[in-house]
């Protein structure tokens, strides 16, 4: 839980505060939306999300995790 919540924190700091649906789960993944341009997050905090389960989908413009999104 610690280490999404981490990764939640990483994405806010990109993410639109207007955005009032900025997760989406399906078919065990979970993405995150929320307004993210993901090219202006930095390799730094990329790379931490990685590290933390999430990866960039450019076909889709977020960040996935299947570790999180899984029941």
């Amino acid at each position: 839980m610690e280490n999404l919540i981490k990764a939640l924190k990483i994405l806010a700091k990109y993410a639109n505060p207007d955005n009032m649906y900025p997760t989406h789960c399906e078919h065990d993944i979970l993405r995150v939306y929320a307004g993210i341009d993901i090219e202006e997050v930095s390799e730094e905090d990329v790379n931490e999300l990685e590290e933390l389960g999430f990866d960039k989908d450019p076909d889709f413009g977020c960040f996935y995790s299947y570790k999180y999104g899984s029941c």
